[in-house]
Order: structure tokens, then C-alpha cells, then sequence
């Protein structure tokens, strides 16, 4: 099971990542909200391990950016504030449990692997339209039953598409969920990875990218790109 563990005391996250591997987890370790925020969104993680107090963006602003851009990942808060408000706020704003500075390994350990459970019985549904199959979790994708190898933005791109098929996903939309920046900043980046994506789907016809001109972009089944 995949673990993002998101800590800006470097030699902590090296101790906690540490014991998290000896127990046979892949853990990926970064130490900012702007670092965490591309990995959590492309990748399918069964647990975010979120330092309350970072640098820039702090975790629990983080947490909630999450929920309200419809992450669902299990996350265990880390804080060394332990008042009863801190803990409310942070559950009320996304946190699915609350560790208190300094703790036990084993305590979290446990917390962990229970939320882990939680987050197992809620697996992300496999996406299937037309000859793509797509699996969150795994992060593989299959056309026509061939796997099919795309970078985290290619990814990430068709993963909004397959949840909203037949609808048009707007620019502005992409920008915020992919690159968490204005469209401005990036439209002409947006369409350098639809492209290539494209290129990849190449020969499934079923389903197509299609641009709706001044809007955006739609997965079409029978359509034509």
C-alpha cells in the first residue's frame, strides 16, 4: 500500500518513513503542501501521513483544498497542537483521524493500517468507457485490453475526463485540478499534453477527445476527435 507522508522536518520524515518501509509499505515523502499537491492528485495513495504546520500552505488549508476538489484519501493528521478546538478544526476541515506530537510509533502504525482498512472497503471504481480501462488505485491504463504507459499529467488528464464522459471539462477546470494555477499561466501546456495524449489513444476510436471550440474538452464514445 502507497503512503504519502508529507513532513518538513526532514529528519523526522526520514525516521517515520523509515518505519513505515520496515513494515512493508511504499512510502513517498515530500515536505511541502505545493510538493504534496501534484503527487496527491495523480497518484492513488491509500493514506496521506499530513504535518499539520509547513511551510508556505499549512497542512490543515491543505486538507481542506483536498475534500473540496473531491479527494477522498484517508488522512492522519500530525500536530504538536493538542487543545480540543485544534482537533475539532481539524476534523471538521477533512482529517479522518489526529495524532498529537510527540507520539508512538506503534500508535500511528495503527491508526494508520486502520484507516488503511477504511480506505481499502472505499477502493476507487475501475473507469470503463468504451475500450479504456482505467483503475485509479493502480494506476494502469488499458485500451482494447493493451496496456497503455502515460506520464502523471496524461494521467491525470483522462482520469477527469473518464469520471465526466459526455460532459465538457472546461480549461479553467483542468488548470485548477492539475496544475492548481490560473489558466492564463498554462493553456498552451494544457494543450501540449492533450496532444500527446492523444497520440497515445491513437487507433482507439472509441472513445475520442474531442475539443468543444471556447470551452474545453469531452470524452465522447463513437465520436470523432
Amino acid at each position: 500500500m502507497r503512503i504519502l507522508l508529507v513532513e518538513d522536518d526532514r529528519k523526522a520524515a526520514r525516521v517515520l518513513a523509515r518505519g513505515l518501509q520496515e513494515e512493508g509499505f511504499v512510502v513517498d515523502v515530500v515536505h511541502s503542501a505545493e510538493e504534496a499537491d501534484e503527487e496527491a492528485f495523480v497518484t492513488a495513495y491509500g493514506l496521506i501521513v499530513l504535518d499539520r504546520m509547513l511551510p508556505g500552505q499549512d497542512g490543515l488549508s491543505w486538507c481542506r483544498d483536498l475534500r473540496e476538489r473531491g479527494v477522498t484519501t484517508p488522512v492522519l493528521m500530525l500536530t504538536a497542537r493538542d487543545a480540543l478546538v485544534d482537533r475539532v478544526e481539524g476534523l471538521n476541515l477533512g482529517a479522518d483521524d489526529y495524532l498529537t506530537k510527540p507520539f508512538a510509533f506503534d500508535e500511528l502504525l495503527a491508526r494508520a493500517r486502520a484507516l488503511l482498512r477504511r480506505s481499502d472497503l472505499a477502493r476507487p471504481s475501475v473507469l470503463v468507457v468504451g475500450a479504456l480501462r482505467l483503475d485509479p488505485l493502480s494506476h494502469a491504463l488499458t485500451g482494447h485490453g493493451q496496456p497503455i504507459d502515460l506520464t502523471q499529467k496524461e494521467f491525470a488528464l483522462l482520469h477527469i475526463l473518464m469520471r465526466h464522459p459526455g460532459e465538457v471539462v472546461s480549461r479553467a477546470r483542468i488548470a485548477e485540478q492539475i496544475w492548481k494555477d490560473d489558466l492564463l499561466a498554462i493553456d498552451n501546456l494544457i494543450d501540449v499534453h492533450m496532444g500527446n495524449l492523444r497520440r497515445k489513444l491513437e487507433g482507439i476510436a472509441d472513445p475520442s477527445i474531442v475539443t468543444v471550440r471556447g470551452r474545453g474538452f469531452r470524452l465522447d464514445v463513437g465520436a470523432t476527435a
